[in-house]
């Protein structure tokens, strides 16, 4: 028993050397042994875990480093992994998951070193560490591009895209340190100028992340020489889109405005796809929401802007509404509008004719020929005149009145002639299914998504008199009926210049001059070519003509219009970056029609998409703002309650009022979003807040923010030192001043 007490380590770690003298310490000891020999046999010592941890000793910002721990004298050979004594880390020091995968803060710690531990689960505890330096992530560039500031001089900036940008990130050009600003991780732009020059086609780029862990990118930067100067692009972009962005600006600067319209006129038509047979949940009850969903998601974000932005003007020129007809009819109206955007407006004319949404918002679906004695159904006849096409009164070229010799207007047409075009719009409803053959019966089933179709018992086939003495005769079929119709007021004088003022003003401008409306009418009677109605060479005509490019360099000319609630909201969203935050489902279609959330924010303005409380629109053409002499239609809405409900408008979309935006949508105006960083780039916050005043000042305002303007503007959000709250406050300022609610 000696022998195998002597070989633990009882002996000399508990009993002491002289066991052997003290009896009781010796039956003690006898016990002892007993219970670890087993016989007489020698017993080893326990023997403690023991754990060592391998890996890399760096790890950069933007990456992960992998650790390892052996766990020995064990079988129990789990750990858990600590950052500084934090179990699993924290977002300060850095996130280590059960398995020793590592990763770094968001930025360098003080001191740059950590303390990473393994510790072992098994009992008695062992551990080991590893220091672990954190280093600046390596810079690699994709691309660069300086762009020219000003069309024709040598000043530039820098616009450099990659990854591993950092705040601290250093940006050279020829050698030279060029102030930057970080707007990702993905993205640094200088905040000065650089200057090029003439004929040079490529730039030397440095980008270099300092210590701890310094690193070096180089890259050529492209020379990018603007074709048109800023507020030129950022204006045409305000005329021709649902709203500016930074990036449409850019491109526009750089390709120039013509190039830009070619561009827009290859888009292919985004078009609103059919609402489902079985609809999702929240339509069910009502197909409304799937409808203004569609309509919203594709004027925010479809990429044939020009041509959606025609559409809108053309449906609130040929007005339906939801409050009388079928939103399926209304999804392909809008997709008849876009399609027919650049044609001829004798396509549109007609398209709109055979619409059913049409059909069945004035009348025409299912209007038969008039027993003898009556009169056929007049609506959709006398509102083709009067409101879409040629108007009450004869017109000049230029838009202006024709008087008879004792100054009175002159009518343009007689209740006979709205009688005779009632009867030659007769005998057409619903498409059959199939959409080809007589329909089957009259009325006939309803079929939302085809043009109307005839049926030759149900149209009156007497001889009609219409407009300039054209009179069509007796025992025609519908369809030459409604083609010699059609082809009568399209050909009339009044057309050109009615149909291209309303266009002018929900384009560029409420009360354009009789020259501009006269230029532009002169195109659309003759494009060139001979050709009449050519909408291409209109919109070209409207958006390129003097007036509407004279505030580019004259910031004072007298133009532009009030921006209805739909156009502000699309605006602001755009111009501020909101993205939609729900899941997508087939074709491209939103789930639970979250779009139509934009909506309810411009209900409470008087509107929301194809919801006209009547044919006149939301606002009339001719609405003359109260004690003055001004044209200005969509004042027609405006008022004490409206004015202030923008107000609160403005509120939502910065994010000032509970729910922070726009509900379905996501906004980042944090200290950490492009307009954040500007705001404390430099950390003066005086240098800071003009920066960012004058980056608003580009998206809203042309880059013709009035120098009156921007100062009050600076002064005030320059006493604020949180960057988030100095974007909303500057945001909210201009996108409420009356330089801004007038599209200038």
């Amino acid at each position: 028993m000696a022998g195998s007490c002597r070989s633990s380590s009882l002996r000399d770690g508990v009993l002491g050397a002289g066991w052997k003298t003290a009896g009781f310490l010796c039956l003690g000891c006898v016990g002892f042994i007993t219970g670890c020999s087993g016989g007489g046999g020698t017993t080893s010592p326990p023997v403690n875990p023991a754990v060592t941890v391998s890996g890399a000793a760096q790890a950069r910002l933007g990456s992960t480093v992998q650790l390892s721990a052996t766990v020995t004298n064990t079988s129990n050979t789990a750990v858990t992994w600590q950052v500084n004594g934090v179990a699993g880390g924290s977002s300060a020091t850095g996130t280590i998951s059960a398995t020793g995968l590592y990763t770094p803060p968001a930025t360098i710690p003080s001191p740059n070193t950590l303390t990473i531990t393994a510790v072992t689960q098994a009992t008695p505890v062992a551990s080991a560490s590893l220091t672990e330096s954190i280093l600046n992530p390596i810079p690699v560039v994709s691309s660069a591009q300086a762009t020219e500031t000003v069309a024709g001089g040598t000043s530039y900036s820098l616009d450099v895209m990659g990854t591993g940008f950092i705040s601290t990130s250093q940006l050279q050009v020829g050698g030279a340190t060029v102030p930057s600003t970080l707007v990702s991780s993905t993205e640094l732009r200088s905040t000065g100028t650089i200057t090029v020059a003439t004929g040079v086609t490529t730039v030397a780029v440095v980008v270099t992340n300092p210590d701890p862990g310094t690193m070096t990118a180089n890259a050529s930067a492209q020379v990018v020489n603007l074709k048109v100067a800023l507020p030129a692009a950022a204006r045409l972009l305000d005329q021709a889109t649902f709203g500016p962005t930074l990036t449409d600006i850019a491109h526009v600067q750089a390709v120039g405005l013509n190039a830009y319209l070619t561009e827009q006129f290859a888009v292919p038509t985004t078009l609103l796809p059919d609402i489902a047979a079985t609809p999702p949940a929240v339509c069910v009850n009502t197909l409304l929401p799937c409808e203004q969903s569609e309509w919203w998601q594709t004027m925010l974000t479809a990429p044939d802007q020009l041509r959606q932005r025609v559409a809108f003007a053309l449906s609130e020129m040929f007005v339906v509404s939801t409050n009388s007809v079928n939103a399926r009819s209304v999804t392909t109206y809008q997709n008849t509008l876009a399609n027919d955007a650049f044609g001829n407006f004798y396509n549109i004319m007609q398209d709109v004719t055979l619409s059913p949404a049409m059909g069945g918002y004035l009348n025409m679906l299912n209007s038969a020929k008039p027993a003898t004695g009556q009169i056929a159904n007049e609506n959709y006849a006398r509102e083709l005149m009067q409101l879409f096409t040629t108007g009450l009164f004869m017109l000049n070229q230029d838009g202006t009145q024709q008087l008879d010799g004792s100054s009175n207007a002159i009518p343009v047409y007689t209740e006979a002639q709205v009688q005779a075009f009632a009867r030659a719009f007769t005998g057409w409803t619903y498409a059959n299914a199939s959409g080809t053959g007589a329909p089957a019966k009259f009325p006939n089933t309803a079929n939302y998504t085809m043009p109307m179709a005839a049926l030759e018992t149900q149209h009156d086939v007497t001889a009609k008199i219409l407009l300039n003495g054209t009179t069509l005769p007796a025992g025609q079929s519908t369809t030459q009926d409604l083609t010699g119709a059609l082809t009568d007021i399209f050909n009339h004088q009044n057309v050109g210049p009615f149909v291209c003022k309303q266009l002018i003003q929900h384009l560029v401008a409420s009360n354009p001059s009789p020259a501009y409306v006269g230029r532009v009418s002169a195109v659309f009677a003759n494009d060139g070519t001979g050709k009449r109605g050519n909408m291409k060479a209109v919109i070209t005509a409207i958006l390129t003509d003097a007036d509407a490019r004279a505030a580019d360099t004259s910031p004072n000319f007298d133009g532009g219009h009030l921006r209805e609630p739909m156009l502000y909201m699309t605006n602001v969203m755009r111009g501020l970056g909101y993205v939609n935050n729900d899941a997508k489902a087939g074709n491209d279609v939103i789930a639970n029609a979250s779009y139509n959330s934009v909506g309810n924010y411009t209900t409470p303005l008087g509107e929301k998409p194809y919801t006209s409380g009547s044919v006149f629109n939301f606002f009339p053409p001719n609405y003359v703002i109260p004690g003055t002499t001004l044209n200005a239609p969509e004042f027609g809405q405006e008022n004490t309650a409206s004015a202030v409900l923008r107000l609160t408008l403005a509120n939502y979309l910065v994010g000032f009022t509970a729910g922070n935006g726009v509900t379905g949508f996501t906004v980042d105006l944090s200290k950490t979003s492009a307009l954040g960083m500007t705001a404390s780039a430099t950390g003066n916050a005086m240098t800071d807040s003009g920066n960012l005043v004058d980056s608003l000042g580009v998206i809203f305002m042309h880059g013709q923010m009035p120098t009156q303007m921007r100062t009050a503007i600076v002064n005030h959000v320059a006493t604020l030192t949180d960057p988030a709250q100095r974007v909303r406050v500057a945001a909210y300022l201009v996108i409420t001043s009356s330089l801004y609610k007038v599209e200038h």
